[in-house]
């Protein structure tokens, strides 16, 4: 699996055309961590129950409440739980280098941040791949749009994540290992045209680094 350039760039806070010094550090460390980390990820797919409470995903206790869920998952009759880590070992790799050199150390955690997202897509492509007759939706995270965040312990616990994929969620709603990413994606009998990015559906919009910095993670 590889780590995409940009997007790590652009998650090292490095808008635009990034120093072509930057871009060369970031491919070294790319490759370092691509021969260190394993990809982890597990999934989960459920039938979909809906009632005045949300959309319940059968089996799970998880509810969906709010209107992202409602938009993304209304053709849907099946959604998967899907849970992508960058692992404990590159936390590790990370402290080391804060310890070492910052500036580098910043382009480390751009690169964790990129080699999750990809660990999401790898689990996207085994999902479409059970599921050959049936068309994905975007992913969708706890945290975006009007999904609350505080969804993360009970994916994590439908997911079984812990002894799945080495994560569990603390008493504060954050994920260790800290370059985790949780996410629901429906499953529909026709192709989705449904592309709800932005930051004005995200929860982090008012704190979020990258958009400080003068770019979004909008793909």
């Amino acid at each position: 699996m590889k780590i995409d350039i940009d997007d790590a760039l652009r998650y090292a806070g490095l808008r635009g055309a990034a120093p072509e010094e930057s871009r060369r550090e970031m491919e070294l460390i790319a490759g370092e961590l691509e021969r260190k980390l394993t990809p982890r990820f597990a999934w989960r797919a459920c039938e979909l129950d809906r009632g005045d409470a949300g959309i319940a995903l059968r089996g799970t206790g998880v509810v969906l409440t709010g209107t992202l869920a409602e938009r993304m998952l209304a053709d849907c009759r099946i959604a998967c739980l899907l849970i992508g880590t960058a692992g404990s070992r590159f936390d590790a790799l990370l402290r080391a280098e804060q310890a070492r050199d910052m500036a580098r150390a910043i382009l480390m955690d751009g690169c964790g941040s990129a080699w999750a997202e990809a660990v999401c897509d790898e689990a996207e492509r085994e999902i479409a791949a059970r599921f050959p007759d049936l068309y994905l939706t975007d992913r969708f995270s706890p945290g975006y749009g009007d999904l609350p965040l505080d969804l993360q312990a009970a994916v994590c616990a439908a997911l079984d994540a812990e002894r799945r994929a080495g994560v569990h969620v603390t008493d504060s709603l954050l994920m260790v290992p800290v370059k985790t990413v949780t996410a629901i994606v429906g499953l529909s009998d026709r192709p989705q045209g449904t592309r709800i990015r932005g930051c004005a559906y995200c929860d982090l919009r008012e704190t979020c680094a990258i958009r400080k910095g003068g770019t979004t993670c909008a793909v």
